[in-house]
């Protein structure tokens, strides 16, 4: 029988896909070394497996990471000290993923270059608020927003191992 953070993991793993191991570590909440040691616990049950050389966990080798879900798992990460364990999960296309904090729910919608059109898919719900994550805020310019509270971001790698994570209001893309 899993521990109750070993089933967040697998739980998380079966329902995201492969994730970085720096994002399993940060949504376990733990001290790094109690993380680290709740994946070894699983590796060696062999209940998860390391993906790309390790960089990556899923629940096996050959799972391929989905570049989207990544991008928001780290937008939940900014948020994960108040969002319950089983509180986020995958969303309905075109979003990535749903989560609740303080009894709002959000979406997080990942566009690329060229996918603004994709937020006419949205269907805004009362108490529904989007974070809509672009590769540049320039490019919120060519958004038709969905009617309804929305949260533009921008995930900036930079060439560190995590990311920052930028966000801006409704108005603010004009910088």
């Amino acid at each position: 029988m899993l521990l109750q953070d070993e089933q967040n993991v697998v739980k998380w793993l079966s329902q995201y896909g492969a994730l970085p191991r720096s994002q399993m570590l940060r949504m376990l909440q733990k001290p790094k070394p109690t993380a680290e040691k709740i994946l070894r616990n699983l590796k060696r049950q062999m209940q998860i497996a390391d993906v790309s050389g390790g960089y990556y966990i899923g629940l096996d080798p050959m799972c391929k990471p989905d570049q989207r879900t990544v991008l928001a798992v780290w937008v939940l990460l900014k948020f994960i000290d108040r969002v319950d364990p089983m509180a986020h999960y995958a969303a309905s296309y075109p979003s990535q993923l749903f989560f609740l904090k303080e009894n709002v729910g959000y979406e997080v919608v990942v566009l690329y270059a060229g996918e603004e059109n994709l937020l006419r898919l949205l269907q805004p719900e009362e108490d529904l608020k989007y974070i809509i994550v672009l590769p540049h805020i320039s490019m919120a310019k060519g958004l038709r927003l969905p009617k309804a509270p929305c949260l533009l971001a921008t995930v900036n790698f930079r060439g560190e191992e995590e990311p920052e994570v930028i966000f801006y209001a409704e108005g603010d893309h004009a910088k």
